[in-house]
Parts: C-alpha cells; structure tokens; sequence
C-alpha cells in the first residue's frame, strides 16, 4: 500500500530510447592520421596536375618560303641505302716523276762524273813519275790495301788513308783537297787535325812522321 492510503499513480509504460552518448573529441592520433592522409591527398593531386600535358598553343601560319633564310645542305647527310651503294672513290694515279727525257738527261749528267778517287791516285802516280811500290810504302800503306785500290775504281780509302797518299805524293794544298774530295772527305778548320794537316801541307813539309808527332802532340788520330 502507498504510505497514505492513497493509491499511486500508475505511470504510463513507454520504452524509452538510450540516450546517446555525447560524442567524445577525437584523439590525437586520429586526428594525426586523417591530417596525413589529407596531406599525401593533397601532394598527390599538385603532382598530376604538374605532370599534366599542357595544352598546345594554335600553330601560327607558315611564313612565305622566300623569306626564311636558305640552309646549307648537310655535308655528310646521305641515306643509309645510297651510302650502302655509293661506289669507293678511286684513287689519283700519281703522275711518274721520271719520264723518257728526264731519264735521257739523267743518263747523260751520270756520264760525265768525274774521275774517282783511285783514278786520280793513279794518274797523279805518273805525274810525279813514281812506281807504285814507291809511292805505297813512302805512304806507308800495305800492299793488299793499294792493290784492292787499284783493283776497284770506285774504292773509298779512310781519311787517314787518302791524306797519306797526298802526303807521298807531295801535292799541293789545292790537289790536296782535290784527291780527298773523290774519296768524300774534305779538310775542315772544325778539326784540329785538318787544320795540322793543312799547316804542314802549305809550309811543304811532306814527312808522314813529323805529321803523326805533331797530331800525337795534340791528341789527335795518327795517320
């Protein structure tokens, strides 16, 4: 019984719904998360757009031909099938340096040499009325090496050979030069012993020994 002998009232049946609850702020690493995918979002749309095609600009008309400048063609341009077939370029044939008339002046400048070297010995030999044991051994040279002289026109002796012949022979300075000249050798005022040489031949003094003291005395070679 209700306190009070009254009788209480009946409440009215209803379901009542559960209250929501209020919706709590959303954490920190929620909000971290939302703000980075937002963001790469974000970076991933300005990278299309810059990798976007601009649009073409509207092609302007073609100028008139006559007023671009001419271009050089292309010095080495050349299609691959017309390089494949081009032909090789033939080579210049050279011209001979020696035709028929410089071979006939050759030959006749080659037939007017001059006497060699043993030619000039020999021929001087009997000028000076010597035999050619006289003059061999007043030259002190060997008998093999004046008959392989002799023997062969076109002989070059040593230099020390040649003057030791001048020396025998008693020749002047200029005949001297002369017969050395056939042999290729010539008196040179380089070298100490031509200039002793040529001393001894202009005051006549024609003695091979006084010749070797005196190029023995200044270190020279002896004939």
């Amino acid at each position: 019984m209700p306190i009070g002998g009254m009788p209480a009232a009946q409440k009215p049946y209803r379901t009542e719904m559960p209250q929501t609850a209020p919706e709590e702020p959303a954490s920190a690493a929620m909000q971290q998360k939302q703000s980075f995918f937002g963001k790469k979002h974000t970076q991933k749309k300005c990278l299309s757009e810059s990798m976007a095609v601009p649009p073409r600009a509207p092609e302007e008309p073609l100028e008139d031909s006559a007023a671009l400048p001419a271009q050089e063609p292309t010095a080495n341009y050349a299609a691959p099938h017309m390089q494949a077939s081009a032909a090789p370029a033939r080579s210049k044939r050279a011209k001979p340096v020696f035709g028929r008339q410089e071979t006939s002046l050759l030959q006749d400048a080659l037939e007017q040499m001059d006497e060699s070297f043993s030619q000039m010995l020999l021929r001087k030999i009997d000028e000076k009325n010597m035999t050619d044991a006289q003059c061999y051994k007043k030259a002190q040279i060997d008998r093999k090496l004046f008959s392989k002289i002799r023997s062969q026109p076109n002989y070059r002796p040593s230099k020390q050979t040649a003057i030791s012949f001048a020396l025998a022979l008693e020749l002047t300075l200029a005949e001297a030069k002369d017969l050395l000249l056939r042999a290729g050798y010539a008196l040179s005022r380089s070298s100490k012993a031509d200039i002793i040489v040529e001393f001894f031949i202009l005051h006549g003094i024609y003695d091979i020994m006084q010749v070797n003291e005196a190029l023995y005395e200044f270190d020279q070679p002896l004939l």
